[in-house]
């Protein structure tokens, strides 16, 4: 997703960010492949008002 050219839904702000959850075993796992370490999950929101535009998994490959 390409940030500059965001704008939020919510309060029309353009400014956006990304982060991930930071927390013990904060990965999407795939079913069924209980040996994986899985991949973090990435959002984009926006700094004004915390809405999220995106969320995306970083490492697609481990599915």
């Amino acid at each position: 997703m390409n940030q500059e050219n965001l704008t939020c839904k919510t309060c029309g702000s353009t400014t956006f960010a990304k982060g991930e959850v930071n927390a013990v075993d904060a990965r999407v796992m795939p079913i069924g492949k209980s040996f994986s370490f899985g991949s973090p999950v990435i959002y984009t929101f926006c700094k004004k008002c915390g809405e999220v535009a995106s969320i995306r998994i970083e490492k697609p490959e481990k599915f």
